[in-house]
């Protein structure tokens, strides 16, 4: 399993705090940057996946920890 190059520790937060915060992350990223978002909300699970459909980033994989990794679009 390959690092991601920047990580986003939303545990303890709920709906809808931790895809705010990677909303607020991903701008300031470079096209092809792989975010993994630590979450244990269980409505991450399928928040994050969706979130990443609407906004044309790459849902790549949901991790143990709960954790959640995404490719920024370019």
């Amino acid at each position: 399993m390959s690092e991601p190059d920047e990580v986003l520790d939303c545990r303890g937060q709920r709906c809808p705090l931790p895809v705010i915060n990677l909303a607020r992350l991903m701008p300031g990223l470079p096209a092809g940057a792989v975010v993994r978002v630590l979450a244990d909300d269980p409505a991450a699970a399928v928040d994050i996946p969706a979130w990443c459909r609407m906004r044309g980033h790459e849902f790549m994989a949901e991790r143990p920890g709960p954790a959640y990794d995404i490719r920024v679009s370019g």
